[in-house]
């Protein structure tokens, strides 16, 4: 009797001892992995192609498909951003060395004031330039009142610079601590020793790493680089830039499954990019290619014709910054 009551209170306490062991190493919540550099894995961001969204590192949901700006005059930045949240864009990409803020600030003004969207349903990108890294809370600030905004969703290095550009993000993690930033990261590092270099400087995970991306040049190292902190993919050149996009659109493979869905190019590239858990941001001062590009939620590419594309990696940039 007395060996199985021995028995009984072992066992009470081996499974004691696996509940408590088990509730005290709950998992950590995004918003905290976001702040660990210590390299840890985290899981991958996973798209969610019917809400149209991907959740950040932080927590943040961020759309995954957005409108770009790059070389847009501030009036042709102004009727863009405002076409394309007519549309159902609901992320806009901007940068202050674009110099069209303040047009993308009148443009989201516009579409506000008309009760197409509320700035909540809004998510802003700007980058921070290189010549203010020594000063970022300045050129924060000077964001922020371009854009006519009490917060930025997202703020971006805009390129990597060793002699200061940790000096720079830390500005960026100050300012998301105090509420005029939602989310942090990256744009134009693609050297995975670079980024690491950056990140083992600083406290706070990028959110997003924002390079040049399309089917020639897939940045498959530095995605597969960056999944470990949690850094989502986000493409600028998805289309493959100014100068260069017929020579995606042409292309049979592609033109090919454009022809089966019955859709264009651009919308099948655009439509691989977010299967491939790439962000999307393409640019146009038309109305007409605005609403066609974001037309890419009623059809989706078969296992097939994604590696069709996959295959078509040349690690070929367009661009040379």
């Amino acid at each position: 009797m007395k060996f199985k009551l021995i028995l009984f209170v072992i066992l009470g306490l081996v499974l004691l001892g696996g509940c408590g062991g088990g509730s005290s190493s709950s998992s950590t919540s995004a918003e905290e992995n976001a702040t660990k550099n210590d390299a840890e894995p985290i899981k991958l961001n996973t798209f969610d192609l019917e809400n149209k969204v991907v959740t950040l590192n932080n927590g943040v949901k961020m759309p995954i498909l957005g409108i770009g700006t790059y070389a847009l005059s501030d009036s042709q930045a102004e009727n863009s951003v405002y076409w394309a949240l007519k549309a159902g864009f609901r992320l806009i990409d901007t940068a202050k060395i674009y110099g069209n803020e303040s047009g993308v600030g009148r443009g989201i003004k516009r579409a506000v004031d008309e009760g197409i969207v509320t700035r909540s349903e809004i998510f802003v990108t700007t980058k921070m330039w290189t010549s203010d890294y020594s000063n970022g809370e300045a050129a924060i600030e000077t964001s922020l009142n371009n854009l006519g905004l009490d917060y930025i969703d997202l703020m971006i290095l805009h390129h990597s610079q060793p002699s200061n550009d940790a000096v720079a993000y830390k500005s960026l993690e100050n300012a998301l601590n105090e509420g005029k930033l939602r989310a942090v990261g990256l744009s134009n590092y693609y050297e995975p020793e670079d980024f690491d270099r950056l990140v083992n400087s600083t406290a706070i995970r990028p959110a997003i790493l924002q390079n040049e991306t399309h089917p020639y040049h897939q940045s498959s190292e530095m995605k597969n680089h960056i999944s470990k902190y949690g850094t989502v993919l986000e493409s600028w050149y998805p289309l493959g830039g100014r100068g260069h996009t017929q020579e995606l659109f042409n292309n049979s493979v592609i033109s090919s499954i454009a022809e089966t869905h019955n859709k264009s190019s651009a919308q099948i590239i655009l439509r691989w990019h977010l299967q491939a858990g790439n962000i999307a941001i393409p640019g146009s001062s038309n109305e007409q290619h605005i609403f066609e590009d974001y037309d890419i939620w009623d059809f989706s590419l078969s296992d097939n014709e994604m590696t069709q594309i996959a295959e078509l990696e040349k690690d070929t940039r367009f661009s040379t910054y």
